[in-house]
């Protein structure tokens, strides 16, 4: 039996498509050319204390707990293999830390002093020592420690920066990107991201852990509240891109329409006014929760902005919510589960809007 031949229509489309993405490849490759380097942890941690490293914006809070620190410095003295260093060589050939400022704090507070080590999991009989306890032979052992990085040439644009910093700390448990918009993304845009996110309001209603706090989680609560609420016209279930893209634009949208900055604001408290009158839990699950899913957030603020903005009046009503924000329904729109598909998104806002405006 002979094979069925294939159509030279369909043949003629399928190279055409392996041509684009080879076209995509090459493109793409050249947006992040680097070279490998190697220093000693005494060279790593001299330069850390003498300022040669610059430490973006972003990357500003020292957020290891002592005994996070602790445990990296005994992975480093059983030898075990340490991550990557990641940098981006900056045009005045300062090198910029785009991963690994944590590592380098950690080795330079060790090395000169600074930490005690705590509980070691392996090497309980160094616990409460320093550095300078150790004898000169492990110090020096220690000093000449290599540790292997990977520097970005200067053409490493902003956005190829970023999608390195988030590619390689996916499944990470700290919440990055956010940081990122921060530092990179300064401008009228994010003053007012900063300044919201400590509103007294919006901190009652959506309790995070102190350690959230520092990785900006407030921040992006209120950036993807404006993002999603302007739409989703280009969004490809990718959070932290779209979110990126949209802060950077709104940087410049702000800075030539000046007077938009008091609507948008307007729009959040008027929004976390009603949240706080017609939700008894806020955009907590429970009213003992201390932390707030990012997932339920989004459904809760944008779903009432949504409603409002079609139904304006309903900001001064107070609706009934307890029988559906209880219900299997919503319960079910808010899991964290395939949580960034574009469908599963769209569904949570709506819902939340059509229950509000009686759908």
């Amino acid at each position: 039996m002979s094979k069925k031949r294939k159509n030279p229509t369909e043949v003629s489309e399928f190279e055409e498509k392996v041509r684009r993405a080879e076209e995509q490849i090459v493109a793409q490759s050249k947006r992040i050319e680097f070279y490998l380097t190697e220093y000693s942890v005494e060279l790593l941690a001299s330069k850390m204390k003498d300022g040669e490293f610059t430490i973006p914006k972003y990357q500003r809070e020292d957020i290891w707990e002592p005994d996070r620190k602790s445990r990296f410095i005994e992975s480093l003295l059983m030898g075990l293999p340490i991550p990557f260093l990641f940098f981006w060589e900056k045009p005045d050939g300062r090198l910029e830390i785009v991963d690994g400022s944590q590592r380098l704090r950690t080795i330079s507070q060790f090395l000169q002093g600074e930490l005690r080590l705590g509980e070691l999991s392996e090497l309980s009989e160094l616990e409460g020592l320093r550095f300078q306890n150790l004898p000169e032979s492990r110090q020096r052992k220690i000093k000449n420690r290599s540790i292997r990085g990977i520097v970005l040439n200067e053409h490493a644009d902003v956005e190829a920066r970023f999608d390195i910093f988030d590619r390689i700390n996916t499944g990470s448990k700290i919440a990055k990107p956010p940081e990122v918009r921060r530092g990179a993304l300064v401008g009228p845009f994010l003053d007012l991201v900063i300044k919201l996110a400590e509103n007294e309001t919006f901190v009652k209603l959506a309790p995070v852990p102190e350690t959230s706090v520092k990785m900006r989680k407030r921040e992006d609560m209120v950036t993807r509240f404006f993002a999603y609420g302007d739409g989703l016209d280009g969004y490809k279930d990718k959070p932290a891109i779209f979110l990126f893209d949209y802060a950077e634009k709104m940087n410049g949208h702000f800075s030539t329409n000046a007077d938009d900055v008091a609507e948008y604001e307007a729009r959040f408290l008027k929004t976390m006014a009603f949240v706080e009158k017609v939700f008894p839990d806020g955009f907590r699950k429970s009213q003992t929760a201390k932390d707030t899913y990012l997932a339920r957030f989004e459904a809760i603020a944008i779903g009432t902005y949504l409603a409002i903005a079609e139904q304006p009046d309903l900001a001064d009503k107070t609706p009934d919510v307890s029988e559906w924000l209880n219900g299997d329904d919503f319960e079910a729109h808010v899991r964290s589960g395939g949580s960034n598909v574009r469908s599963k998104l769209v569904g949570r806002l709506h819902i939340v809007r059509d229950k509000l405006l009686g759908r």
